[in-house]
């Protein structure tokens, strides 16, 4: 059965408005793209997992899928009305019917974080000879892609030591504490505060056979650890510091990204009364830092 792709020119006031209203008027989904994707004034925007975006972009696209006999053009009207504004420029195009699952399978190949360590979809089959994370894009925060959570596992690659505990703190997936398992950690925890973190995470656990606990905040262990890593973003690292220092160890090791190279000498200023830290790797803009617990 095909469908009808609906995409709506909207500015950043808008946009979410038109949404919630085309939602509540029928539409099958609906997402919110960057209208400059794909030219160089295209503007990367992250947000925390589980938690609204700050701001969109400054001119966005509505993308809408319909029914094949829905009325797109009475459905710009109506969102529009809701909204308060004149129809927006538009247009409509016919979506075939496809093998959605393989078509989005065939997005997602197998990751090489160093020389023995993949990130491997459970559709493609183990890379020989090497450490495989097996790992399916999720509602989850947090599969390889992402230049943070790259420089992490590079760095947990070269850095782990056999039997060290580990914390991933705002852990998403649990790729890191995964990773680090795999890797020879030993006692591993991960804490997230989103409740969905905590179930994907626990499956990938087990998907890859080995033992990891995960916990909400305020469940996690009041313990220190040998190695902490967070791979959230530079304000809530920021407000975490002292929490963090409290649950790595003295002379352990902390290891944080998320962070832009902008931003890192504020981190490491607000981390120096505990930590002695550095910039030790940078990627496409993103920075990785780390250091030990004084």
């Amino acid at each position: 059965m095909p469908w009808q792709e609906l995409r709506i020119h909207a500015n950043s006031t808008h946009a979410e408005a038109l949404s919630d209203a085309l939602f509540d008027l029928g539409a099958l989904s609906v997402s919110i793209e960057d209208a400059a994707a794909g030219t160089e004034m295209e503007k990367p925007i992250f947000g925390e997992p589980g938690m609204p975006l700050e701001q969109l972009w400054d001119e966005s696209v509505v993308v809408v899928l319909l029914e094949e006999d829905s009325d797109a053009e009475l459905m710009v009207t109506a969102a529009a009305n809701v909204v308060g504004i004149a129809p927006p420029r538009h247009s409509v195009s016919r979506v075939e019917e496809q093998d959605w699952v393989r078509l989005t399978q065939s997005q997602f190949d197998p990751i090489q974080v160093s020389e023995r360590l993949w990130i491997t979809p459970t559709w493609h089959a183990a890379t020989p000879n090497a450490i495989n994370i097996a790992l399916d894009p999720g509602l989850a925060f947090g599969t390889g892609s992402h230049p943070t959570t790259w420089l992490c596992l590079q760095w947990l690659d070269a850095e782990v030591r056999a039997g060290e505990s580990v914390l991933d703190y705002g852990c998403g997936s649990g790729i890191l504490a995964i990773s680090a398992k795999l890797l020879g950690a030993g006692e591993v925890h991960g804490v997230d505060i989103d409740a969905q973190a905590m179930t994907a995470s626990a499956q990938n656990a087990e998907q890859n056979h080995v033992a990891a606990q995960f916990f909400l905040p305020d469940a996690a262990p009041e313990r220190s650890y040998d190695l902490v890593v967070a791979n959230i973003l530079t304000n809530p690292l920021k407000m975490l510091m002292p929490l963090l220092a409290s649950r790595c160890r003295s002379g352990g090791r902390l290891v944080l990204s998320g962070i832009l190279a902008e931003q890192a000498e504020d981190i490491i200023g607000i981390y120096a009364p505990m930590f002695s830290l550095a910039v030790s790797a940078e990627r496409e803009g993103w920075v990785r830092i780390a250091g030990t617990r004084k």
